[in-house]
């Protein structure tokens, strides 16, 4: 590629901010003084010269002049289109910009040289390539706007040079990009140059059109949707017309319903937003929909509904009464509350700082006690409605908090629900089995019910759902729960503990004869007159037939009696009326089930052998009797330590370890064989090893059963025993001294042995109960061994049972 030079002295034409390319014809406002001197200048010496007028054209940016400008002549001078002077300049060439000098005119000379470049021909291939690419992308730019005489002009010019130079008419084109044009000498580089240009300026074009067309269509849908509209409210309006109707839009309707609706003030104002919102949204939009379940939940609910208290206390306590036996402990709460009801309702502080005298209950207690109805026997003593919500099983937070309307098929919460389900918005609540709730993924649904519960809080309960405020401090709440410790800490502190430990034998035949019996002799189909059961039979059925601290199985075994004397009458073997006595039980439904151990013949009882006790113990069911077995294993079979069955907790293995730890290092003092413990392995077995067992209280149970085994010396048959004991053999204090004295007096124990620091206890136990025991209250294991154990027989030494 060769390159030509023509040394030149020019007058200056500045061009602000533009930028002429070689080819391009422009025409110059004259009033310009710096293009009027240029034109003047290159006139003047163009008289002494052949040949038109020749300026140099040099693009000036911020007052700085470009290294390379543009020869042009001056084609003609006359007027321009406003009738303002100009001169019409044709761009000729490409002149590098030498040193200033001097010529005739006010103009600026300088001193110049051609830079021009032939390009090879023929052409090389990848040059031929760009020149197709430029024409191509040209021609797709000037037929988007049109231009359709200019695409012809353009596809006809072959010099790759002026091809380059065309694109100095592009408007896209900034100063800057047309400046790099002008500077680039080598013709190829320059069309690579503009073809690049050129082919960005398209995509950008390309991404501008697409989202303009995206926009439009928008627009043209919602123009569409929104003529749509009119035509089906015009379609409706003459539907309602030939129909007779009345007009008026469902917004309308809610927006009357609000405004009618006995509400508090801040619920009434979000009710009126969310009609706005609804007012404002499509038929077929999915929040329409929400707003309307979400509206009909705020109307339904009764937020200054409230039933009045029945303040007849005596009239309470007497419905309490005869609607459950015993459970006196609850019972006097209740009224309790009643009575300070009435008196701050007399005073005139119903309401304190906003918050009302709700109650919050906790009744913990074994199954078939009565939980569950004493709380519909509550709200029937104070005049309110009762609502049940079983908490059995729920593992989602959202169960009692609701979920956000976000979500399809949102719910208000089980507390919302129950207050809706009451109808006001003081009622009795029963929250049934809280110590079953779950926790996982979902959330603790434990955790929800810390503000439910709380008085100090309850008053502003904020749901999920309907995510405005809802006093639940009026509201009664009564929680149920079988076992203390599965209710979380932070729970139970909020609620006041009621503990119902079960009926003693008594309180059993009153429920069995004045409860039970009624309700399943009417679901037996037989008459009040009809059948009879004694009392002596229903003491029995209590006794030997069912060991339990609630009523379930008794209820169940008097159902099963009525049911076959029904089928016996029904098959003509039967007369009725009939008396069931204690005698006809057996043949009626078989052989007792429970029969006390001191009822027993004494070869065949438990603690016939040296090295069984009887111990007391808690369970989710109430109390119960426990037998403790221990054995010695051979000295020349049994390896040596302790071996503990019976699916047994970390603390009871520590209480067996603390046992066997008291009688190596004190046994000589009681003149046991201690030298044995040394030697031979000691096996401890708790029967019923399918059920886990777990606590402090059997380590005097375990002492004794080991010192029966040591001394041969039998433990009373009608001895039970509950403490913890220490390495020193002190007896310390455990819980549970009601239910396990009841479990003692249902099992026909006669003596129970308690820690003396559990002697306070002894306040709860029903005056019955206590007068058919008698309980000692010891400190030291050396008291438990006097009383539990039989003396020896003749003073003959002790047979030690062995392992097999």
């Amino acid at each position: 590629m060769a390159s030509t030079s023509t040394p030149l002295t020019l007058p200056v034409l500045p061009l602000d901010d533009e930028v002429v390319l070689p080819g391009m014809v422009v025409p110059l406002d004259l009033n310009d003084a710096d293009v009027r001197a240029a034109v003047e200048a290159a006139q003047a010496a163009a008289r002494s010269e052949p040949g038109k007028p020749k300026v140099l054209l040099v693009p000036r940016i911020d007052g700085t002049y470009a290294s390379t400008g543009v020869l042009g002549t001056v084609e003609q001078v006359g007027r321009l289109a406003d009738g303002d002077p100009g001169a019409l300049i044709r761009g000729r060439g490409r002149v590098k910009i030498g040193a200033g000098t001097t010529g005739p005119g006010a103009a600026l000379w300088v001193e110049g040289t051609t830079v021009d470049q032939t390009v090879p021909d023929p052409l090389p291939g990848h040059a031929t390539e760009l020149v197709k690419e430029y024409k191509a992308l040209a021609t797709a730019w000037l037929r988007k706007r049109g231009a359709w005489q200019v695409v012809d002009r353009v596809q006809a010019i072959d010099d790759v040079s002026a091809l380059a130079d065309n694109s100095g008419y592009s408007p896209f084109l900034t100063t800057e990009q047309k400046v790099e044009l002008l500077e680039t000498a080598d013709p190829i580089a320059r069309l690579k140059l503009a073809t690049q240009q050129l082919r960005d300026h398209l995509a950008e074009q390309d991404v501008a059109e697409t989202i303009a067309k995206d926009v439009q269509e928008g627009v043209d849908k919602q123009q569409r949707e929104f003529l749509l509209r009119r035509q089906l409210e015009a379609v409706r309006k003459e539907l309602r017309e030939l129909n007779g109707e009345q007009e008026g839009e469902e917004s309308d309707d809610y927006r009357a319903r609000v405004e009618a609706a006995d509400l508090p003030e801040k619920v009434r104002e979000a009710a009126l937003k969310e009609v706005d919102k609804l007012e404002r949204s499509s038929d077929q939009s999915p929040e329409g929909s929400w707003i309307r379940t979400w509206l009909d939940t705020v109307l339904e609910l009764p937020w200054n509904e409230r039933t009045e208290d029945a303040y007849d206390i005596q009239g309470a306590k007497a419905i309490l009464d005869a609607e459950h036996a015993g459970l006196e402990d609850v019972k006097e709460r209740i009224t309790e509350y009643l009575a300070v009801r009435k008196r701050r309702n007399d005073r005139g502080l119903g309401v304190v700082g906003g918050r009302r005298g709700g109650a919050v209950l906790a009744l913990v207690g074994p199954p078939g006690v009565g939980k569950t109805s004493l709380g519909e026997s509550v709200a029937h003593a104070m005049g309110r409605k009762f609502v049940r919500v079983a908490l059995g099983g729920v593992r989602d937070e959202a169960e009692i908090r609701g979920h956000r309307r976000t979500y399809v098929g949102a719910l208000p919460g089980r507390i919302v629900r129950a207050i809706k389900e009451a109808g006001s918005m003081n009622p009795v609540v029963l929250l049934d089995e809280i110590d079953k709730v779950g926790s996982d993924f979902r959330g603790d649904p434990a955790a929800a019910l810390l503000e439910v519960l709380d008085p100090a809080q309850n008053h502003t309960f904020r749901d999920h759902y309907l995510e405005v405020e809802l006093d639940l401090s009026d509201v009664v709440f009564l929680a149920t729960a079988n076992v203390l410790e599965a209710i979380p800490e932070a729970l139970l502190d909020r609620m006041e503990l009621v503990r119902l430990d079960g009926y003693t034998e008594d309180e059993k035949i009153v429920i069995a004869r004045d409860h039970l019996l009624p309700r399943q002799l009417e679901r037996a189909g037989l008459a009040k007159d009809e059948v009879v059961i004694d009392e002596s039979a229903l003491r029995k059925l209590a006794g030997e037939y069912t060991r339990e601290a609630g009523v379930r199985t008794l209820e169940r075994s008097v159902a099963r009696l009525l049911r076959k004397v029904a089928a016996q009458h029904e098959l003509g073997e039967r007369e009725l009326p009939f008396t069931v006595t204690d005698e006809e039980l057996r043949g009626l439904i078989g052989r007792p089930h429970h029969v006390p151990e001191s009822a027993q013949d004494p070869a065949e009882r438990r603690t016939a052998v040296p090295g069984v006790a009887t111990g007391l113990a808690v369970t989710g069911a109430g109390g119960d009797v426990l037998f403790v077995e221990a054995s010695l294993a051979d000295p020349e079979t049994g390896a040596a330590g302790l071996t503990l069955t019976g699916q047994l907790g970390d603390v009871m293995k520590e209480s067996a370890q603390i046992a066997l730890s008291f009688l190596r290092s004190r046994g000589a003092e009681l003149e046991l064989p201690v030298g044995d413990l040394k030697d031979r392995g000691v096996h401890i077995h708790f029967p019923a090893g399918a059920v886990p067992k777990d606590g402090p209280s059997a380590g005097v149970t375990m002492t004794t059963a080991l010192a029966s085994l040591l001394s041969g010396r039998l433990v009373r048959t009608d001895v039970a025993m509950t403490g913890e004991v220490s390495l020193t053999g002190r007896v310390l204090p455990i819980g549970g001294v009601k239910q396990k004295l009841l479990a003692a007096h249902r099992a026909g124990v006669s003596t129970v042995i308690i820690p003396k620091r559990n002697e306070a206890d002894l306040d709860d136990v029903p005056a019955e109960v206590l007068d058919k025991l008698d309980v000692h209250a010891v400190t030291d294991v050396r008291q438990v061994l006097e009383l539990a154990l039989s003396p020896a027989v003749n003073g003959a030494a002790p047979e030690v049972p062995v392992a097999a």
